[in-house]
């Protein structure tokens, strides 16, 4: 019984890991093909000015405040060859507008693109929000 509770668990982390990153069972040797974006690069994409500078563009919501609403958000944001954000989702939210003001900003962001084999490639990436009163 044990032992199948490991397998499902098992087996649920990868298929989380599968569907967050677009993990992928056979390697495609870091090209990055058909304008996918990759779950991890060589050089992953930074915030210009450091995950410092992103974090202050972070307005905790009135509301949130008022509610005591207090947590992580986990966002995925999917970083283009030139830094740009191209998307932003929710990946584990704590609502009451926190989610939204993780995403905006993030897309108010511009970062360094990350690079694979020394060329600038589109990233998907996690990023984690506190939100503490």
């Amino acid at each position: 019984m044990k032992q199948m509770k490991k397998i499902s668990t098992l087996l649920f982390l990868v298929f989380f890991a599968y569907f967050f990153t677009g993990l992928t069972l056979f390697a495609n040797n870091g090209a990055n093909e058909g304008g996918k974006y990759l779950p991890f690069a060589e050089q992953m994409p930074k915030p210009v000015g450091g995950i410092k500078a992103l974090y202050k563009k972070v307005v905790y919501p009135e509301i949130a405040q008022k509610a005591g609403v207090e947590g992580k958000v986990y966002l995925l944001a999917f970083i283009d060859e030139n830094g740009n954000v191209e998307d932003v989702k929710v990946i584990k939210g704590i609502g009451a507008g926190c989610d939204e003001a993780a995403i905006n900003a993030v897309k108010a962001s511009k970062f360094i693109p990350g690079k694979s084999k020394g060329k600038p490639v589109k990233v998907k990436m996690s990023l984690q929000f506190k939100f503490k009163l």
